[in-house]
């Protein structure tokens, strides 16, 4: 069909191009995180700029996810390391079903950090999240500095956090 080479990369790329425009939110690295509320797993109402003057790790994900699952142990550790030195994980959950299938995930991952379910809100705020898990890393003054799509290793956030933390 595509007899030149030039022609059949320049279509690939315009695939992947407009794959990744597609991948990326209303929100991105370098702007301001926009507020928005959550009720989190016990009944709590959280607005993320409660959270200012914090590094704040923002993650969307569910419980069928593999790669969401692999990066809970993680998130579970740093929030066990940091949360009382300036680092604060929410997570967000897309399950469709709700708390029900959230809550016995959390007990049984030992969650601890603030985990709240998507609603209009957010939607709003982020657009459509096409790839779970999505991670924000936001700094104390409410800049998103980072956004990964897909799983990150423990390391790579808590590096992140050590950055923006020590200046």
């Amino acid at each position: 069909m595509f007899q030149k080479p030039i022609v059949k990369y320049g279509l690939i790329a315009l695939v992947a191009g407009l794959f990744v425009w597609q991948l990326a939110s209303k929100t991105s690295s370098g702007g301001t995180a926009t507020d928005f509320t959550l009720i989190d797993q016990a009944g709590e109402r959280m607005n993320l700029s409660d959270l200012h003057g914090n590094v704040v790790i923002l993650d969307f994900w569910a419980t069928w996810c593999p790669p969401c699952k692999a990066e809970i142990p993680g998130f579970v550790n740093l929030h066990e390391k940091y949360n009382d030195k300036g680092l604060k994980i929410v997570g967000v959950s897309l399950d469709e079903t709700g708390w029900n299938e959230v809550r016995p995930f959390l007990e049984d991952y030992g969650v601890e950090y603030t985990i709240g379910l998507w609603n209009q809100e957010m939607q709003d705020v982020f657009g459509r999240i096409g790839s779970i898990p999505t991670t924000f890393v936001i700094d104390q003054e409410g800049v998103i500095r980072k956004k990964y799509v897909g799983y990150q290793s423990d390391e790579v956030f808590e590096q992140d956090y050590l950055q923006l933390i020590n200046g």
